[in-house]
């Protein structure tokens, strides 16, 4: 068996994938974080969507099946879609997981019209935009994966360097505008940056699936630990996890796609999570509330030896 993996491993176009699925796991499990934190777990399920229309835009414009014009489309759409957000929060009386909703269901509506006068035009049997539905990672290139090399660093670095930042940004932002911190720049620096990750990680699983990269190991990570540092961390590092073992379920399996099986992986984790954290588990839970029980019972049988003391002095003194 190992024999077997390590043979797998030694594919260059495996390694390409593994490297990729990896970074793209590590990045989306630290930035998804601090959405999660700020109660905004649909906004990256919002831009992977919002995002099919730029794709679809591109390849219409320029008639070529060019990953890096897609990444461009896909990168516009984002930011026309959290502007859209922006200004429906801010001007109306609609909540913004509502905005959320709407900006999806538009852009995604717009993405799929799109995608269907494309697949009935002469060229559309070339466009393969149907794979950014679901993701395809085995069409991952060395060019794809120094993308999210780059995009993956800089997320990283900026995760650390603004740490404090996003953090009164998540728990207190009228805290933070009262220090003088320029919030609105940094919630606007912060979807920059979840827009990032969901461009580069369309293509490994899809409009469909990455947000569940960004939100799954992050609440698992929140199972494990209280301190915001900690989470950051552990989420990066269950989404790298989750990444890896896609990979290699998808290569030592035939016909298995990468992304699912890595957003599956995630699931897994997140199960785990829920089943044997060891403070907020289902199972710690149950072993306190056993405890707990018995420490009752046991106070309550100390009592009523107690009284049964003060009753036999009683019945002496008589």
């Amino acid at each position: 068996m190992m024999g077997f993996s390590w043979s797998v491993l030694a594919d260059p176009n495996t390694q390409w994938i593994l490297m990729g699925c990896m970074l793209l796991g590590l990045m989306s499990g630290m930035i998804g974080s601090f959405a999660y934190l700020r109660k905004q777990s649909l906004i990256g399920d919002t831009l992977a969507h919002a995002a099919l229309p730029g794709i679809c835009i591109a390849f219409m414009l320029t008639g070529v099946k060019s990953l890096p014009l897609f990444f461009v489309g896909a990168f516009v759409s984002g930011l026309i879609a959290t502007y859209s957000i922006t200004v429906i929060t801010r001007y109306t009386r609609i909540k913004a997981d509502a905005a959320m909703g709407i900006v999806l269901s538009v852009f995604f509506g717009i993405g799929i019209v799109l995608l269907t006068q494309i697949q009935h035009s002469p060229n559309g049997n070339q466009s393969g935009l149907d794979k950014f539905l679901f993701g395809q990672a085995a069409s991952m290139i060395h060019s794809d994966v120094y993308l999210m090399i780059g995009v993956s660093a800089v997320i990283v670095i900026a995760c650390t360097l603004l740490f404090k930042e996003f953090k009164l940004l998540s728990f207190d932002p009228g805290f933070a505008r009262g220090l003088g911190f320029p919030v609105g720049l940094l919630e606007q620096l912060l979807m920059f940056f979840l827009v990032m990750t969901v461009v580069v990680g369309i293509q490994a699983v899809g409009v469909v699936l990455v947000a569940a990269l960004l939100i799954t190991p992050a609440v698992s990570a929140r199972y494990w630990t209280d301190r915001l540092g900690v989470m950051v961390v552990l989420s990066g590092v269950f989404g790298a996890v989750s990444g890896v073992i896609g990979t290699l379920i998808s290569t030592t399996t035939s016909n298995l796609p990468t992304g699912p099986l890595s957003v599956l992986a995630a699931t897994t984790v997140f199960g785990f999570s829920v089943l044997f954290a060891p403070r907020r588990g289902v199972c710690a839970k149950a072993i306190r509330r056993i405890r707990g029980n018995e420490a009752i019972r046991a106070s309550e049988r100390m009592r009523e030896i107690q009284r049964q003391d003060v009753r036999l002095r009683k019945e002496e003194s008589l």
